[in-house]
């Protein structure tokens, strides 16, 4: 069986580095970083506008590119590589798949074709202070009242929640628990009794918010799906996390990349001893020790992205595989890069400091590796 990509998804990786190299260099990287917003709106409306990067999974009959999950991995692990700072991950890999997965006709023609022209951003708001990435602990509460929803609660650390023009909001009905009642809402950033604020976050390549709703009133269709919807609110949801497990796993291996190919280059120049350090053998095992980890990891994100692509059945597992590996290998090779480097490694000059804050940023996002592998334990009956 061959895994390898085809002749378009390697030219769209290609084009996409080429474009990530200029407009998400260090330095403009750490341009938007200095910024409450977080991206430069220039950038983005090229990506949207010339790349078409939003469109990617979009179908075409919603003015998207219909392309797979697969090339939508192969573009994250170049963002990845690349620390873009922008709303493409919440937009694209979280509030799309949303839709895509649990939207009805008239909620996906409403919406979609707006975040495939780059005219509306949009994330998924889900955890809150809790901090846990089950369904069944979700507090924000939806109450009907004859035909509109109230919606109230408080949403933490929501990617690019204060930015966003669009909210996909996971709220379960009053009276309800675990996963019974758990719904998805869409909700307009400008709607009345919605509160938004920036969250200084220790990872500013990625921007996060709070978002307070304070019983936020919306026409009751602005759940998403209803009725005759393939999957209820609780089974949509599980599958939006898994799809952006997959998705953030493929982040990781170009972070992880990028540590690895930043400590080979420092490891060339820094001399100690009279002698470039990557001439010492412990060196030359961590280099070597994160090559592995960086190879193994790609071969999970990869292969789940294949079953994304293929929405097969064993999606569940191989997602919190991908993002469980992932996770600990972009981690480990991250911190053994700051090892590598020495105290400057944590200095503003250096790189490598990004990436280590990164990757201890996406590895407690949507669960840690330990979350991911009791999710697989469980599964399996262990």
């Amino acid at each position: 069986m061959d895994f390898s990509f085809n002749e378009e998804q390697n030219e769209l990786r290609a084009m996409a580095r080429s474009f990530l190299e200029e407009h998400s260099s260090p330095e403009r990287v750490r341009e938007a970083m200095a910024t409450e917003q977080g991206y430069d709106e220039a950038v983005w409306k090229q990506i949207a506008t010339e790349l078409g990067w939003p469109a990617i999974t979009i179908p075409e009959e919603y003015d998207g590119l219909g392309l797979s999950y697969v090339e939508l991995v192969a573009l994250l692990e170049e963002t990845g590589r690349a620390l873009l700072c922008s709303p493409f991950f919440s937009t694209v890999c979280l509030a799309t798949n949303a839709l895509l997965v649990a939207g009805n006709p008239e909620q996906k023609a409403a919406h979609l074709p707006g975040i495939a022209s780059g005219t509306t951003t949009a994330t998924l708001a889900l955890s809150e202070s809790s901090g846990s990435w089950d369904v069944g602990d979700l507090e924000t509460l939806a109450r009907f009242e004859g035909q509109e929803v109230v919606l109230s609660g408080t949403k933490t650390y929501v990617p690019d929640g204060h930015t966003a023009d669009l909210l996909v909001v996971a709220a379960r009905e009053d009276g309800t628990s675990g996963a019974q009642g758990v719904g998805l809402y869409l909700v307009p950033a400008d709607a009345a009794g919605v509160e938004r604020r920036w969250l200084p976050t220790m990872d500013q390549t990625r921007k996060q918010a709070e978002v307070v709703l304070r019983d936020v009133r919306l026409p009751a269709a602005m759940r998403l799906g209803g009725e005759g919807a393939e999957l209820d609110g609780a089974e949509a949801l599980e599958r939006v996390l898994q799809l952006a497990a997959v998705a953030i796993s493929a982040e990781q291996v170009g972070g992880a990349q990028r540590c690895l190919e930043l400590s080979v280059e420092y490891a060339k120049e820094r001399v100690q001893f009279g002698r470039p350090i990557g001439s010492f053998q412990a060196i030359k095992h961590k280099c070597a020790d994160m090559m592995v980890k960086v190879e193994s990891a790609r071969s999970a994100s990869y292969y789940a992205a294949c079953i994304a692509a293929e929405q097969g059945a064993e999606l569940p597992e191989h997602a919190s595989l991908a993002k469980a590996y992932c996770s600990d290998a972009f981690w480990s090779c991250a911190a053994e890069g700051i090892q590598i480097f020495g105290g400057v490694g944590f200095t503003w000059e250096y790189d490598i400091h990004l990436y280590f804050k990164r990757a201890k940023s996406t590895e407690t996002f949507l669960g840690s590796g330990s979350y991911h592998r009791e999710k697989i334990a469980s599964r399996i009956g262990l």
